[in-house]
């Protein structure tokens, strides 16, 4: 078996801080079920525009310069809502390397600016 590339320390070194909102269970109150508040927890990882190549392979739909690569040590659970600068993205599924790095990279799809408004592009 192949031994893993390390990127931990490249990854902490250029990482910069983003926001994961992590959805918490919802409830039953009085008999209605009321979706958990997302709780925000800060994180760091690497955040890139999309190059050419990344658009010519890329299978599932179209992109935009809005759109942004996310590599991180640590995974992220795919629908998760990032804040980044002042604009939300959706985590989505992107390159799976981890069968040779220790790092996962996501496609993080824009969804609009501010406070998590959905805004397809």
């Amino acid at each position: 078996m192949t031994e893993l590339m390390i990127f931990n320390e490249v990854i902490e070194q250029n990482s910069v801080p983003f926001t994961a909102l992590i959805d918490q269970e919802g409830q039953y109150i009085n008999g209605k079920w009321v979706l958990g508040k997302p709780t925000e927890v800060p994180m760091a990882g690497i955040i890139l525009p999309l190059n050419n190549d990344d658009l010519k392979y890329i299978e599932s739909g179209v992109y935009t310069v809005k759109e942004k690569k996310l590599y991180v040590v640590d995974p992220i659970k795919i629908d998760t809502k990032v804040k980044y600068k002042g604009d939300t993205y959706t985590v989505q599924s992107f390159k799976d390397l981890t069968d040779f790095t220790d790092v996962h990279i996501y496609l993080m799809r824009y969804q609009g600016t501010g406070g998590g408004g959905e805004q397809n592009v």
